[in-house]
């Protein structure tokens, strides 16, 4: 009786140790990635925790991100530098729907399949990867409604419309890309900055918009707001500074 308890304290334990493991990586890989930039070293720690639990959703979208945010800063000027590159994001997508698999229900793993689709489509050229543009939009509405307030979602929504708008209707509706529009687009920046309302690309890609739709004011108003708004990414000094640029512009 006495080796079974031991047993099963010991199992317990066990098993304590292995979670606080686990979500020690993940703690430490969210530091890495969020405060202190370093992503080779967020990316190097969730992978460290995937060897202890393979399925673990927690870990899976963290790795997808991972691949994202070194392959955004990868050196892309000869063909090998782009072969790479793509290969990041592709194994983000892997991670991405994986994770989707792992928790169909959470909001996160949709948003980051987005993500990656996103990054590869952009790659490859928007008009040369139309199913991606259409499973990010798919992506984002299933985001949505799984959670209304994931600003994330919205916001890769208008962009992908306003990205769209840059070919008219009559070239994108054959392709079965006549629902974007600016309308929307603005819509959903909108609902991103409310949502997240000191993220500083939210706020420069909603500018771009509204100066594209000859709304000036409101593109000067975003953009004037930026400078006040904490770092919270780790390119906010470059979005900052194309934002101060962009206003400069509107000024003339």
């Amino acid at each position: 009786m006495k080796q079974a308890v031991l047993f099963i304290v010991l199992l317990l334990c066990s098993t304590s140790l292995y979670s606080q493991s686990v979500q020690d990586l993940i703690s430490e890989a969210d530091n890495y990635s969020t405060v202190t930039y370093e992503n080779q070293k967020a990316l190097d720690k969730v992978h460290q925790a995937e060897k202890m639990d393979l399925n673990n959703f927690n870990i899976l979208w963290r790795i997808s991100r991972g691949y994202v945010d070194i392959g955004e800063h990868l050196p892309n000027k000869t063909d090998a530098d782009k072969e790479k590159q793509l290969e990041y994001y592709q194994k983000a997508f892997d991670y991405a729907d994986k994770a989707v698999n792992a928790k169909p229900d959470s909001s996160i793993g949709y948003v980051r399949r987005a993500i990656a689709n996103g990054r590869v489509a952009l790659f490859k050229g928007v008009w040369s990867a139309i199913d991606f543009v259409k499973q990010v939009k798919t992506d984002c509405e299933k985001a949505i409604a799984l959670d209304p307030k994931n600003g994330a979602a919205y916001y890769i929504l208008g962009r992908t419309h306003a990205k769209l708008c840059e070919k008219s209707k009559m070239i994108r509706w054959p392709l079965g890309l006549g629902w974007a529009n600016m309308d929307e687009s603005l819509k959903y920046y909108d609902k991103s900055i409310e949502l997240r309302p000191t993220f500083i690309l939210y706020r420069l890609d909603a500018a771009r918009a509204y100066n594209e739709e000859d709304n000036t004011d409101k593109a000067k108003e975003l953009l004037i707001s930026i400078a006040a708004l904490p770092k919270q990414d780790e390119d906010d000094d470059q979005y900052r500074k194309e934002a101060k640029e962009l206003l400069e512009k509107l000024n003339k």
